[in-house]
């Protein structure tokens, strides 16, 4: 496990997450987002967008082909359709990051823990990743046609010999993640359960969200180091942020 420090150990803000809820906001380039699941069934469902450029948004299908892999975790990174780097994950305690199932949506929470209404319950009610982000995302401008894949943080899913993918229980309490921002972005969150996630009740865990000043890059660095295309990713940024 990666052990080194990115950050400057000095909170800008801290924010909980409850479960079930959702945030969006500013995340500016050169900080670090902190999740720490402060429950066993954490799920943070993320979705980024570049804050001067909304049309330029999170790239699963990149993101996955060129770092060679099925998940994400510490060394991988975000990449944006447009071949520069979002974020890049500097730590990571669950060390798997479900990134091929996308948000949950209405149909599949019901289906799983019924109907829980806001006329009935208030904050208490039963809600999607997916309703979530999209009520965060309403308030810039953005709509459903606008959301692709998201990466579900803490949330583990492996698939059988048929191809079956299978959620992987395990205890997520105080675990960590570090995300650090290598562009301007528009963050978008909700804490509502995985979709294939297969607890009987309603109950995802609340998440402590902070923000810190990432340290500058140093020479070698555990996210544009861990493969050539991270390396031209990274170089394309250089080339964004030129003055």
């Amino acid at each position: 496990m990666n052990t080194t420090n990115y950050h400057n150990n000095q909170e800008i803000w801290s924010e909980i997450l409850p479960g079930g809820h959702h945030w969006s906001g500013r995340i500016q380039k050169g900080t670090i987002l902190q999740f720490q699941a402060l429950g066993a069934n954490a799920n943070v469902s993320i979705f980024c967008v570049n804050a001067e450029d909304k049309l330029e948004r999170f790239n699963m299908p990149d993101s996955l082909k060129g770092q060679h892999t099925a998940y994400l975790t510490a060394s991988n990174v975000l990449y944006s359709d447009l071949g520069r780097v979002m974020a890049s994950f500097v730590h990571d305690d669950h060390a798997w990051n479900d990134v091929i199932c996308a948000p949950s949506t209405a149909i599949q929470i019901e289906k799983k823990y019924g109907q829980r209404t806001f006329q009935d319950a208030r904050n208490d009610m039963y809600q999607s990743a997916q309703d979530g982000l999209l009520v965060e995302m309403s308030k810039f401008a953005l709509g459903q046609v606008d959301l692709s894949a998201t990466v579900n943080l803490f949330s583990k899913v492996t698939p059988d010999d048929e191809g079956s993918l299978s959620y992987i229980s395990s205890d997520n309490t105080d675990q960590i993640i570090e995300l650090r921002f290598e562009m301007n972005c528009l963050v978008f969150l909700s804490a509502a359960p995985h979709a294939l996630d297969n607890i009987s009740q309603y109950q995802p865990a609340d998440v402590q969200m902070k923000l810190f000043k990432a340290l500058p890059l140093n020479e070698t660095d555990i996210c544009r180091d861990s493969c050539q295309q991270n390396r031209r990713a990274f170089a394309n940024n250089a080339r964004y942020y030129a003055i």
